[in-house]
């Protein structure tokens, strides 16, 4: 087992730098995506961190937002907190300035990485830029994870339309609230997690984690139509196959666990807005720590 375990949250998210007993100390100590996980690790005596992240350049010191959390006891600098909102490898590279700090602050010379959304996007081009010189990364485990699209950049590119959530009602939401909030507020991120975009990135990251285990664990709620497969079922912004990562190379993804949990939804914002259980949300339900856990002891 790895040294210690680095929690990544994903696009347009507001996480606080935390480490085993430091987190915020109003609202929720490591934000709406990662208290629940942190807090599950905690318990179990395991040494666990959360990247810290924003929507843009800058610091870390509270969300004002939903569900966000004020008291921040410890702020990185910029250079190691990722834009959630900005581009793909550009997140990688802070990620990976931050796995490094991690390493000479705390001694750690391996990690796992358990990432929710486009964390699994920026955990993968942070593995690939510490090539040696950082902590080695043992596991990565995604949850959520756009592996080859999400529904927002689907959206943006126009390769998915309104006609295809079939009068959904809640699909045809989606896409609308999608469409409008990356045109507020995406920098690059929108654009980028497409699966016309990521099928090219994918082919360059060949050979990334050549030496790395994968858990993909994907979810599916919304499922009021099979086709397109690009879009149905999905969690409310990824399909429960690009979830899984089912339709990504080998070369690109050798060793990995695929993992359904297709009554749950993509985070607890969505579990919020569609009358669900936070226990819904893959970010805050016990049965898929479980898996996680399990893949962890692999």
């Amino acid at each position: 087992m790895a040294d210690a375990l680095v929690l990544v949250s994903g696009g347009a998210a507001v996480t606080p730098f935390t480490d085993t007993d430091r987190g915020a100390a109003s609202g929720l100590a490591a934000g709406n995506t990662l208290t629940a996980l942190r807090e599950h690790y905690r318990a179990a005596g395991r040494p666990v961190f959360t990247a810290p992240a924003r929507i843009g350049a800058g610091t870390v010191e509270a969300d004002a937002g939903w569900q966000g959390f004020g008291d921040v006891p410890v702020v990185l600098p910029a250079e190691l907190t990722i834009n959630a909102v900005g581009a793909v490898d550009g997140a990688g590279v802070a990620l990976a300035e931050f796995l490094r700090w991690l390493s000479a602050e705390y001694a750690v010379s391996s990690v796992d990485l358990v990432a929710h959304s486009m964390g699994g996007l920026f955990s993968r081009a942070a593995i690939r830029e510490l090539a040696g010189v950082g902590p080695r990364v043992d596991r990565l485990v995604t949850l959520g994870t756009p592996w080859d699209g999400a529904v927002l950049g689907d959206a943006v590119a126009g390769d998915i339309t309104d006609a295809d959530a079939h009068g959904d009602p809640a699909t045809t939401t989606i896409l609308d609230q999608a469409r409008a909030y990356a045109a507020a507020n995406s920098q690059g991120a929108a654009e980028q997690v497409s699966r016309r975009f990521l099928r090219t990135w994918n082919e360059a990251q060949a050979g990334v984690l050549d030496d790395v285990a994968v858990t993909a664990i994907g979810a599916g709620y919304f499922a009021a139509a099979t086709e397109p497969t690009q879009l149905w079922p999905h969690d409310g912004l990824v399909s429960l196959r690009s979830g899984r990562a089912d339709d990504v190379p080998a070369a690109v993804v050798p060793r990995v666990d695929r993992h359904s949990f297709p009554d749950h939804v993509h985070s607890i914002f969505f579990a919020d807005a569609f009358g669900l259980p936070w226990e819904r949300a893959l970010t805050w339900d016990p049965r898929v720590f479980d898996v996680v856990d399990a893949a962890l002891r692999r």
